[in-house]
């Protein structure tokens, strides 16, 4: 199952409302703000590298009030 975590920058103030839109999101396994650099971090879990980035692209980088995301696959464990 390819997984990935995606990390989030929102426009300032919007942290609480694209995680709770994110936290909708089909796939997403958990996402949680966060303190530094990016604003918030999301686990994504699917069945197969296309669906994966299908969540990404179309379900996550287009909400409303995202800035940038940076998505980092997980290699898969032996």
């Amino acid at each position: 199952m390819p997984t990935a975590f995606v990390l989030v920058n929102t426009e300032i103030g919007s942290e609480d409302e694209v995680l709770n839109a994110i936290k909708k999101v089909e796939g997403v396994q958990e996402a949680h703000n966060v303190y530094g650099v990016y604003d918030i971090v999301a686990k994504i879990g699917a069945e197969s590298m296309d669906k994966l980035k299908e969540i990404v692209t179309w379900h996550i980088r287009r909400l409303d009030k995202v800035r940038s995301t940076l998505t980092m696959i997980v290699i898969e464990e032996p």
